[in-house]
Formats: structure tokens, sequence, C-alpha cells
């Protein structure tokens, strides 16, 4: 049988809703993530028959004390954990709880504001809401900071290959880890900045996004820390789907940060960068104006598995 994965390395759309849900101990609980588990499986079915050039689909991702509370399979994925926060000499990425993760995309609101409903309705007797944002595209795909975001994504197969699990992990294959934050941008301290400066944190102009060469860029922009290499000098990328979030009103903009990986250690590795330095003080300095609310770890299933998990 083939494995088919959950909807991890589609593109980022025009509307996106992001749910973090906490679990609660009970006799209902296994019963209900069973039944979760279906609807899941049951609104991409739908929204595709009914839709099929909506982009639209849901994805959820199972974190490390749900994984144990609803008693799925051992041993568990292989870096599945409790994300441990990264602690620099200025900044730190924070870790905060969360068992179940919602990433609703769809170019048509209606259709991922229809799916959170239901998943919501499912959920509410067993498990509390913690977190919920709604991402919106913002010009050529920009973060509200102005510069275009995700543009060291990888493309066609290396999607599949950076952010899928594959015969390293035989049980979880097609599988993938997921690790969210959620950033809240300083604006009055980044409109303080000179457009030219604003670029030496990025590492890349403004309005044609266009990387600096490496004898100009500095080694504490978001490009030179963000983007890594393993061992052997190889490439490391993860699938990233960022969106911009905020209220005008209330003065809160900010940067939803997802990334979908084939091994959590490539995206630790790009987080150590940036918080701690390379070396070791040379942090991001991006992080001088964007600041790390959250930041969890879950495990999304494929498909085949979530099928499992459903009874």
């Amino acid at each position: 049988m083939s494995i088919e994965s959950q909807n991890v390395t589609d593109y980022p759309n025009s509307n996106t809703i992001f749910m973090v849900w906490t679990l609660k101990k009970g006799p209902e609980l296994t019963a209900t993530f069973q039944r979760l588990c279906a609807l899941v499986l049951n609104l991409n079915n739908s929204v595709f028959n009914r839709f099929p050039d909506s982009r639209a689909s849901c994805v959820m991702g199972i974190g490390f004390e749900a994984w144990k509370k609803v008693e799925l399979p051992a041993p568990m994925p292989k870096e599945l954990a409790d994300f441990e926060e990264i602690k620099g000499v200025k900044h730190t990425a924070v870790s905060t709880p969360g068992d179940l993760h919602f990433h609703l995309r769809a170019d048509n609101k209606s259709l991922i504001f229809d799916m959170a409903i239901e998943i919501s309705k499912l959920l509410a007797p067993v498990a509390e809401s913690i977190l919920e944002i709604h991402g919106f595209k913002y010009w050529d795909a920009r973060s509200i900071l102005g510069f275009v975001d995700g543009t060291e994504n990888p493309h066609g197969e290396d999607r599949d290959y950076f952010a899928k699990i594959g015969d390293e992990d035989p049980q979880y294959k097609g599988g993938s880890y997921l690790f969210v934050q959620k950033y809240l941008h300083n604006m009055e301290a980044w409109k303080g900045l000179s457009t030219e400066e604003q670029e030496k944190v990025i590492g890349r102009s403004k309005e044609n996004d266009i990387e600096m060469s490496d004898d100009v860029k500095p080694s504490n922009s978001h490009i030179a820390l963000a983007n890594i290499e393993g061992e052997n000098g190889e490439e490391l990328k993860v699938v990233r789907d960022n969106m911009p979030f905020g209220s005008p009103s209330t003065n809160e903009f900010g940067t939803y940060f997802i990334a979908y990986s084939s091994t959590f250690s490539t995206t630790k590795k790009m987080l150590t960068r940036m918080f701690i330095g390379d070396p070791p003080g040379n942090y991001d300095r991006i992080l001088d104006f964007s600041t790390a609310m959250t930041g969890t770890l879950f495990f999304v299933p494929s498909r085949n598995m979530l099928d499992e998990f459903s009874g």
C-alpha cells in the first residue's frame, strides 16, 4: 500500500487559520481523538471533491504529551519530544505547551472557517483552545516587516525530500516534524530604521528581494544565520509556510513561523544559530525586532496513520 502524506508540501495561499489545543484527561478522550482523525480525513476529502481548485486543506500535528495521552503506538517518532527552550545571551526561543496543531489553508476563507468550526465543535468537550491565529497573504508574499518571506523555500521534488520522513524511520515514513512559533514585531522600532539598515538586518533588498553578496551581507543578518548546512557542506532546508497576522487597532503585528521537516534536528540547528549565534553571541538581528511568544514541536502523521488512528 502506498503511503499518502498530509498536505505538508503545498505552497502558502491567501488565507490560513492556525489553532493549538491542549487535551484534558477523561474517559471520552480516546474516542474523541479517533473521531477527530476521521474528521480531518473527511474534511480534506470533502473540500477536494466540492472545490477541487480551492487549494484548501487541513493538516493536523500531534504533540509529545498528546501522543502519550491518547496512547498512540510505541516507539513514537524518533525526534518527537517536548521542545526545550534555546536561550541566547539576549533572546530566547521559548517552549510553550500544545497537544494538537491545526494548519487550515485555502484561497477562500469560508472553507477554512467552516473547517475550524467543525474541529472546535468536536474538541470543545475534551480540550482547550490556547491559540488561534488568522493569517493572510500580504502583498507579494511579504511579512508585515515589508520583506518577501520564504524565498529560500525548496521547490519541486526537494519539498518532499526536506519535509517528509523517509526510510530513516520506516514506521513513520511519510510523516513530518512540525515546529511553530508566534512572533510579535516591534513595528515602531523597526520603522525607526532606514531602509538600508532594515536590509542589513534581513540580508536582502527590500524592493526586489535580492540577496546581498557574502562580502556585503552582515554575519548577524537573518539570511546569514537562518540558512544552514550539514556536516559535509550539504544544504539543509525546511518547508516554511509562514503567514503574517495583525490587529491594527491593538497595534499587534506578527508572523506565524511554521516549518515542516523530515528531521527536527534541521530546524533546531537553524534556531540555535538564530538565538545562540554563530559564533555564540552573534545572534540573528531580526530578533531585536521580533519576539518569539510561543514554541512547540508536533508530529504530522501520514494520512494512512490517521486512518489507523480513527479506529
